[in-house]
């Protein structure tokens, strides 16, 4: 039984194949011979005329029939056309354009394509059915609808739009963000940006939507609406933006001045201050120097728990240079650290100079010196 079955396949297979090598003329078609549209819309519709098995020649072709007001025209090569040249199983693709009057009514409306030569006819009927066409429909889609990072990273996202109509639309991208909050748009695989787009009946297009946030933007989740706009076509997209936080710490001195004058085996107090322009708390800030040989560095405080965004502390740093450090300029490194990998550090000249009060002192000396060595002429002078 199976057999007998493939073998009738088979012959019908066959039959169908002869029938198809054997046909010799004119064939002119279409993909979609009727079709649903709306009121006042144009429609291109492609159409194939071949050659099956004939000389070589020329084919005229024309809408032999048309309801009245409308404006139908055959387009190849971007121009209007009344005959194609064919070579031998050769083909040809047209262009028929429909355009409808300004107050045309629901209803079937009926054409006929003709083309006629090399001792052959081929029609071709077209329906339109003005009133049944898809309304005008977007949708916006992402690959990632929730991203996750610190406020200086660059947050992208994958979207699609699609054109859902049955008619081309020019659609304009917009969006909807907190304050301070940069959004573009950008064609894939593209450098530049959009603010609107054409998108063809049943057309997707790849868009990628790259989000800039102030740098001092608190840790939170936020909201990002996109919106895509076309007449009456309208499609929205909530997206998710999950900002982490980052500490970002200001190190310096007070007065700004990374210079200044130290007395050598005297405690100076250098003025500092920290201050967090990030995102997220600083935590666990300690202070250290390197200082030369002989040196020490003491800060006031020691360390800080926590700083949070845009809260400042000051620090007091004791530079006690080696009370024989000579006069001249020496290099004193303060450091600070937190947690996360928070560091930061700053070089500090200091100038070394000389206490007025030793000074006082080896006045005070010599003039010890001068009485001593005076009495002792005075005195022994006589003998």
């Amino acid at each position: 039984m199976v057999r007998k079955l493939l073998t009738l396949v088979l012959l019908g297979f066959g039959v169908a194949l002869a029938q198809a090598q054997g046909f010799r003329g004119l064939s002119l078609g279409t993909s979609y011979p009727e079709i649903g549209v709306q009121p006042g819309e144009s429609v291109n519709l492609t159409l194939t005329l071949k050659n099956y098995g004939l000389p070589p020649g020329v084919v005229r072709v024309q809408v032999a029939e048309a309801p009245q007001g409308w404006q139908a025209s055959l387009i190849g090569g971007g121009r209007l056309v009344r005959a194609v040249y064919l070579a031998p199983d050769g083909e040809a693709t047209l262009t028929l354009r429909l355009q409808p009057p300004k107050e045309v009514k629901p209803g079937t409306y009926r054409f006929l394509v003709r083309a006629e030569g090399l001792g052959h006819t081929a029609s071709l009927p077209i329906g339109l059915v003005v009133g049944q066409g898809l309304p005008q429909r977007l949708s916006l889609e992402a690959e990632l609808p929730i991203l996750k990072g610190p406020p200086t990273s660059s947050f992208r996202y994958r979207v699609t739009l699609k054109n859902e109509s049955d008619r081309d639309l020019l659609v304009s991208l917009e969006y909807e963000a907190p304050k301070g909050w940069q959004v573009t748009f950008t064609p894939a695989f593209s450098s530049q940006q959009v603010t609107s787009l054409p998108i063809k009946a049943g057309e997707s297009k790849d868009l990628d939507v790259e989000v800039s946030l102030p740098k001092d933007t608190k840790a939170d989740t936020y909201g990002l609406t996109l919106r895509a706009v076309a007449g009456e076509a309208k499609a929205e997209l909530g997206l998710t933006l999950e900002v982490t936080g980052r500490p970002e710490v200001r190190f310096t001195t007070k007065e700004g001045r990374l210079s200044g004058q130290v007395v050598a085996g005297r405690e100076n107090g250098v003025k500092l201050v920290v201050k967090n322009e990030g995102s997220a708390p600083a935590k666990n800030l300690s202070f250290s120097a390197m200082e030369p040989s002989g040196w020490e560095v003491k800060f006031e405080p020691e360390k800080l728990d926590a700083l949070e965004p845009g809260q400042e502390q000051e620090v007091t740093a004791r530079i006690k240079p080696s009370p024989k450090a000579v006069t001249g300029d020496y290099m004193v490194t303060l450091s600070l650290s937190g947690s996360d990998g928070l560091s930061e550090s700053l070089d500090y000249r200091a100038t070394v100079v000389r206490s007025s009060l030793w000074g006082l002192v080896g006045v005070g000396i010599m003039a010890v010196a001068l009485l001593v060595l005076g009495f002792a002429v005075n005195r022994f002078g006589r003998r």
